[in-house]
């Protein structure tokens, strides 16, 4: 636990009044936002809990000590204020030094280790955009990365609730029917993440989350009507989507997401209809706050020979 305070000048007790809200309502609500503790003495706060969040929480309360030279601070204001992403990627870019990672990110005890610098530089893109699309080879720790990345920003409250979605789609062969109730035919496309999320957390802790629908793991079809707020939403294996359900799943950020875009353009899978990946990537290459990062052969981090396999199929192309 961590402890900063600030003070907030020029001294006027009602603006003080109306930042802080009938009963302290306000500041309750801050502290819920960020997950902190907040006391004041006149105006004099103090911060405590984890450095990151109480650092956010103490440059939001500056900004809206600002508002309230002009106008008060309604519920709905503040909730309209402390919900917009800005809040969390203008933190970042004035803490930046804090969030560069070196050789590692962490989730409770477990360290996801940064082998090269597309992964630091994937890591760090996460961190302080929200949408994120990384395209490149297989193995190079797209989808791992990313599952730790939104493990890491779960833990430090900066999200509520991560939602990883795949595209339900067999990789050349028809497997025809599979027997049982929905869990178990979609679970054979969905176990690379379950792998993912279990090594970093353990079975145990991984199906506590999912009991809490702290974790949740779906097909893309299941986002369709859906907005997601206050979450980190990973989509793996996204060569694998069509044109209509790329736009489909981009529609669904809300308020206070992030979103992860993983895919490998080199192994499209679908049978007769154009990849959304390929597709979505020059209509999203210039919009402000979107981020494509690109991994090579370079990062694959599987056996020796999947990296000689990797290139000798690049040569023949």
């Amino acid at each position: 636990m961590e402890k900063i305070e600030i003070l907030l000048e020029p001294i006027d007790n009602n603006r003080l009044l109306s930042l802080c809200g009938p009963l302290n309502n306000n500041i309750k609500e801050i502290e819920l936002r960020f997950n902190v503790e907040i006391n004041q003495r006149g105006n004099l706060f103090n911060f405590l809990g984890d450095k990151k969040n109480i650092f956010i929480a103490s440059e939001a309360l500056k900004k809206l000590y600002l508002t309230t030279e002009n106008s008060e601070i309604s519920l709905d204001l503040l909730h309209n204020f402390l919900h917009q992403p800005e809040i969390i990627s203008k933190a970042h870019d004035l803490e930046e030094k804090s969030y560069v990672t070196d050789d590692f990110i962490t989730f409770r005890n477990y360290k996801i280790k940064i082998c090269s610098p597309n992964q630091k530089k994937f890591i760090n893109t996460i961190l302080k955009k929200d949408l994120v699309f990384s395209i490149g080879a297989a193995g190079s720790g797209k989808t791992f990365l990313a599952i730790g990345a939104a493990l890491h920003i779960y833990e430090m409250g900066f999200i509520k609730k991560i939602i990883l979605v795949r595209p339900a789609v067999e990789a050349g062969e028809n497997l025809g029917f599979l027997p049982g109730d929905l869990s178990q035919k979609i679970d054979p496309y969905l176990r690379p993440m379950y792998d993912a999320l279990s090594t970093i957390m353990g079975p145990q802790l991984l199906n506590k989350f999912i009991n809490q629908s702290v974790i949740e793991v779906a097909p893309l079809a299941y986002m369709r009507g859906r907005t997601l707020n206050n979450s980190f939403i990973i989509l793996d294996e996204a060569q694998n989507t069509t044109k209509e359900q790329m736009k489909m799943f981009l529609t669904r950020l809300g308020k206070n997401s992030k979103a992860v875009i993983t895919g490998d353009i080199t192994q499209i899978d679908l049978p007769n209809a154009f990849s959304g990946l390929v597709h979505v990537l020059p209509i999203i290459s210039k919009i402000t706050g979107v981020s494509i990062c690109k991994f090579t052969d370079k990062d694959v981090m599987r056996h020796p020979l999947v990296k000689k396999i990797i290139k000798a199929y690049e040569n023949k192309l």
